[in-house]
């Protein structure tokens, strides 16, 4: 079946929402390396005859299809189907990619010095440079110092991380962003001691809610007002609900408020679903060198451009338009500030 959309650019448009990878705020030694905040805008009867078609094509008896049905490979004509250019997504979907461990430097970077932006540079020239173990450490370091649960003592994440930038200025000498990094204590301190005080309301490390904004940025293209719906999360308060309305409208953003659903009872929601694992476990394997070149070209039309990626060679293979020397993935106007 298809599906040609004829909208009321009077009303608000309806995006409805899901996640994948979510691994709380143990970014750097979670499950998953890639986070995906999936979107699609359908009608209820449309997306309910959509996921039907998957279980015939599929024939499982699972109650509950997932994404992981989708990629076994004796599914891989049904996966196909789903993304491809004449499939039920195409022109109705849309993805938002975070690679976790660039997120958790960029987040660390702005923390500390004031702008994200420069964690590029930090991510895709020092980090080849200084090695794979050292790497890790100062990964693992800035996690600890940037989370709000801390694993023992609590004076330990602003010495761990401090170590760890040193012992990257010792492979990496004279190396500006770095330098920097190693005067700047006081800010960690403050944070720490911030934390002390109570729980923020947007954990630093969070990807859904930057990604959130973000979404309904993509959708409001041609100034319409975006309606969420999503599958309902702890973390969608009505706090953080409010928060994301904030920061829609410091981007001139048109949000129209967020209904919260069980994934189970919406079929727009299942699609959802089914688009950001799929995109995660692509876009995963693609990060870590196993391209499958059809895969990564039928999803690359559904890729965000401000998807938050650092690493310059899946980046190019992943990003649905020209790269050029500069991740798209660098938004931190809408990305939350600390």
């Amino acid at each position: 079946m298809t599906w040609n959309p004829e909208h009321d650019v009077r009303g608000p448009l309806e995006v409805v929402c899901d996640e994948s990878g979510s691994d709380g705020e143990n970014l750097t030694g979670g499950n998953t390396d890639v986070f995906a905040h999936g979107s699609v805008s359908l009608p209820v009867e449309v997306a309910a005859a959509y996921v039907q078609e998957v279980r015939d094509r599929i024939r499982s008896p699972a109650t509950e299809y997932k994404a992981g049905h989708l990629l076994r490979e004796k599914h891989r004509a049904v996966l196909e189907w789903l993304l491809s250019p004449s499939g039920p997504l195409d022109g109705h979907a849309h993805v938002q990619l975070t690679e976790k461990a660039y997120f958790v430097v960029n987040r660390a970077v702005d923390l500390l010095l004031g702008d994200g932006t420069e964690a590029l540079a930090l991510y895709r020239e020092d980090r080849p440079a200084v090695g794979a173990e050292r790497w890790r450490t100062f990964l693992g370091a800035a996690n600890r110092l940037l989370r709000v649960r801390l694993d023992g003592a609590a004076d330990g994440a602003v010495d761990g991380f401090f170590r760890a930038v040193d012992d990257l200025r010792c492979a990496r000498p004279r190396t500006e962003i770095l330098e920097r990094l190693a005067t700047t204590r006081p800010r960690a301190d403050a944070y720490r001691a911030r934390l002390l005080e109570g729980p923020p309301l947007v954990p630093v490390l969070n990807p859904l809610l930057p990604a959130i904004v973000h979404t309904v940025a993509h959708w409001s293209a041609g100034g319409r007002t975006v309606r969420v719906v999503h599958d309902r999360q702890n973390m969608l308060t009505e706090q953080r609900i409010a928060w994301i309305e904030e920061q829609t409208v410091r981007a001139g953003v048109g949000f129209g408020g967020m209904e919260l659903v069980q994934a189970r009872w919406d079929p727009r929601v299942q699609l959802a679903d089914f688009l950001a694992g799929i995109a995660r476990k692509i876009a995963s394997d693609v990060l870590n060198g196993h391209v499958d070149p059809a895969l990564v070209a039928l999803l690359r039309p559904y890729v965000g451009r401000t998807s938050v990626w650092g690493d310059e060679r899946s980046w190019a293979m992943l990003s649905p338009g020209p790269v050029k020397g500069v991740a798209s993935a660098l938004s931190a106007d809408i990305n939350f500030a600390v």
